[in-house]
């Protein structure tokens, strides 16, 4: 299955746990509802210059927000439909279906965990792909766990080192759960933490993900 499959069938998915709970179920995302969350993912992929607001704050992430509210405007029901679609053509090929199979997975996750479901199944092709990105979101995690020495491990065995300065820790569990910790829903994901407790503090104390 390629990276596009995997990301239209997470898609659908996401989109069957977006009516199950309707407009007004809580998410992950702080202060964002279920209603939030599908405006937020309609207005990123069909408007690029909203996207922008996404890494740029100011005039950026406001332009974003507006775009949000405007989106949010045309009811739960249009935009989950929108969503059903799939991503635009340009969101679904090459280096970016495999990024968004990984933004479609963390925000389907945020509807579930939010609504008291716990990790589910996920098929070989998925798993390969969220253990893939979590190379980029290790070294991107490198500076937040400054002093700490810190190893990402799945229960097969896998690695992906994230520090190797200062005390040692290790953070064990499935791609999925460990895509979710560094994403920041760190409450939320089914993970392990074994290390020098200062080196657990630190994991604890850092800011990952959005």
């Amino acid at each position: 299955m390629s990276a596009t499959e995997v990301l239209l069938k997470e898609r659908a998915a996401l989109c069957d746990t977006f009516e199950k709970y309707g407009p007004d179920a809580p998410t992950l995302c702080a202060g964002w509802l279920t209603l939030d969350l599908a405006a937020h993912l309609a207005a990123r992929e069909a408007r690029s210059d909203a996207a922008i607001g996404l890494v740029l704050p100011g005039p950026f992430a406001k332009h974003l927000q507006n775009v949000m509210q405007r989106y949010k405007t045309r009811g739960y029901d249009a935009l989950v439909a929108m969503l059903r679609t799939g991503p635009p053509w340009m969101h679904r090929t090459g280096p970016l279906a495999t990024a968004n199979v990984n933004e479609n997975f963390t925000h389907h996750e945020d509807v579930r965990r939010a609504s008291g479901e716990g990790p589910r199944e996920i098929d070989d092709e998925m798993d390969a792909i969220l253990w893939r990105m979590l190379g980029l979101a290790a070294r991107m995690s490198k500076k937040a766990v400054k002093g700490a020495a810190l190893t990402l491990r799945t229960p097969d065995g896998r690695e992906r080192v994230v520090s190797m300065t200062g005390a040692e820790v290790t953070i064990t569990g499935t791609p999925g759960e460990l895509t979710l910790y560094l994403a920041g829903r760190k409450e939320a994901a089914d993970v392990a933490i074994d290390g020098e407790p200062t080196a657990i503090a630190i994991v604890h104390a850092a800011s990952f993900g959005v």
